[in-house]
């Protein structure tokens, strides 16, 4: 293994990342590749805890992985500019290094599903990364996917060109000046299929509609955004509750992103 990289409680490792490449994609919303040898142990739906290069930042930055290269060990992150920590890894240019702590997360539980099978993924503005990856390996195995972005407007659409390579999209935009009005719930609330798997990822308000609609779905997922601050489950500062309990609760970084629709409250 790389000196760099070490193992640490468990799956987790430390390592020293290469910057490969960096664009923005959208205003304020950049798409960081990486590389390294902790690309090996990635999976759909995990994240990574990043560094800020500055010693006026603490804390570190959680953000999704959106796409896995084994082969070349890179892997792609999509984040959107939200303070000046975010603000710094905008600068940061092919060759310089990035202290990573990761892969974190359960990810998303893609098994068992083939080409008998048909899928729903549901994406909001910056949740809307994560789910490329799943896209992407469910195609791999055949299965009939179907997506549904919402975004803003028109100048915050991202990832749906990559995501038709694997997949029928339909793109929602608040104020219609792309594809259809409204928000995701205007298409879902249409479709005529049954989805064996829901995959979703987005903003509280979305990730609401999608627990409280497919609630007892016996395969549908919420990836939630959260606030994080250790990254590790020490400190509970990204803790949601459960249903019907005052007890017990679930950390986002430690037990998630990924839950099942009905076990968390939102």
């Amino acid at each position: 293994m790389n000196p760099n990289c070490k193992k640490r409680m468990g799956s987790i490792r430390l390592e020293t990342m290469k910057v490969v490449a960096q664009e923005e994609i959208a205003p304020a919303i950049y798409e960081l590749v990486l590389e390294g040898e902790m690309v090996e142990a990635m999976r759909a739906g995990q994240f990574l805890h990043l560094r800020v290069p500055d010693d006026a930042h603490l804390l570190r930055r959680p953000i999704s992985i959106s796409s896995i290269d084994k082969v070349k060990k890179q892997c792609h992150l999509i984040y959107r500019i939200e303070g000046s920590g975010t603000s710094i890894f905008s600068t940061l240019k092919a060759g310089d290094s990035l202290d990573v702590m990761g892969p974190q997360g359960n990810g998303f539980d893609l098994s068992d599903l083939d080409q008998r099978s048909r899928v729903l993924l549901v994406g909001g503005g910056i949740g809307v990364p994560p789910l490329l990856e799943v896209a992407k390996q469910l195609n791999e195995r055949s299965v009939e996917v179907t997506t549904v972005l919402g975004f803003a407007t028109k100048d915050a659409v991202i990832l749906e060109a990559e995501l038709s390579k694997y997949s029928q999209v339909f793109v929602t935009t608040d104020d219609g000046s792309y594809g259809i009005r409204g928000n995701v719930s205007v298409v879902i609330n249409e479709l005529d299929s049954e989805f064996d798997a829901i995959y979703s990822c987005g903003a509280p308000g979305m990730m609401k509609y999608i627990n409280q609609t497919f609630y007892e779905h016996p395969r549908a997922y919420l990836s939630l955004e959260s606030r994080m601050a250790c990254g590790m489950g020490a400190c509970y500062a990204c803790v949601l509750k459960v249903p019907d309990s005052e007890t017990v609760s679930q950390r986002v970084c430690e037990d998630g992103p990924v839950f099942k629709t009905g076990t968390v409250v939102l």
